[in-house]
């Protein structure tokens, strides 16, 4: 799995969710999300702790954090950090030795390569969050959702972390790479505000 996931850049799809904060307003902070845990303020919290925390795991820190997701805790400067943020990790992912070994976020510990495939799936799949939740457009790499849906797949249903993913959503057959990784995630991929 290392030489597949080494060539994971989550450049494209950090960049994706930096160019989605300049269409979000400060009005839209309360609005839902597909994410049913989030309003748009709670998910752009944890995108900050995210971005750090995986940042550090990439780095093979300890103590790396995916953040709280609660508006209230919001840095007022947002639009400017969470671009560095997410760049600073997106960056440290690209070295090599990210993906080796094992690492560590928010209190679990898996092998590296496992790690990074899950910090993928947080920005594909909260992006995509951001983006219905704000409306606007969404694409993502066929790479990027392809890796996520291997990943989100190789969990049977009893297995399914029931606090991270909700029940797989049933889409059509040729549904694209990313709708069907929305759905394997738990979400409708016609989900809309």
């Amino acid at each position: 799995m290392t030489d597949q996931t080494s060539r994971i850049d989550l450049g494209p799809a950090a960049q994706r969710v930096t160019v989605l904060l300049s269409g979000v307003s400060d009005d839209q902070l309360g609005a839902p999300t597909p994410c049913s845990a989030y309003s748009v303020g709670d998910l752009l919290d944890h995108f900050m702790g995210l971005a750090t925390g995986m940042r550090q795991a990439a780095e093979k820190q300890s103590g790396g954090d995916p953040g709280l997701g609660q508006a209230e805790s919001l840095d007022p400067d947002w639009r400017r950090e969470l671009p560095r943020r997410l760049e600073a990790m997106a960056a440290a992912w690209r070295d090599p030795a990210a993906w080796e070994g094992s690492t560590q976020a928010g209190g679990v510990t898996l092998p590296a390569e496992a790690m990074g495939v899950v910090a993928l799936d947080e920005l594909v799949i909260h992006g995509w969050d951001l983006a219905r939740a704000t409306g606007q457009p969404y694409d993502c790499d066929p790479d990027s959702a392809e890796a996520i849906i291997g990943w989100l797949s190789s969990f049977p249903d009893e297995e399914r972390p029931k606090e991270i993913f909700g029940s797989v959503v049933a889409v059509p057959e040729g549904a694209s790479a990313l709708d069907r990784a929305v759905a394997l995630s738990g979400r409708d991929p016609a989900w809309t505000a």
